[in-house]
């Protein structure tokens, strides 16, 4: 008989690692940002502001962030479809993989 041997493992190829901090970090806003909403979610996070802007940064694969790409970002960055389209948010509110936003219409 022959010694059984371990089984092989497959490698993974072309895995993304993402490194998730479960710590508060200090953020940097423009000062004459007032901010009035936080929401986090699992990998995100938003704010609106009282002049009805919103920011968003974080993990942005499912294309949670808003900005019309699934990229990531560390920074914070107003979400421009809103400002396009003359919406000012009020409230949002993020799930897990999700950023939800009630807005207003301007005008």
């Amino acid at each position: 008989d022959s010694p059984l041997l371990p089984q092989e493992q497959p490698v993974a190829e072309d895995v993304a690692f993402i490194s998730i901090q479960a710590f508060p970090a200090l953020l940097d806003l423009p000062q004459d940002l007032e901010i009035t909403g936080v929401s986090c979610g699992s990998r995100h996070t938003a704010v609106v502001t009282c002049s009805g802007e919103l920011y968003t940064w974080g993990w942005g694969k499912y294309g949670q962030l808003g900005h019309g790409d699934k990229a990531s970002s560390d920074q914070p960055r107003r979400v421009e479809f809103l400002v396009a389209e003359g919406l000012r948010a009020e409230e949002v509110v993020c799930g897990p993989w999700t950023t939800y936003v009630r807005v207003q219409e301007l005008g």
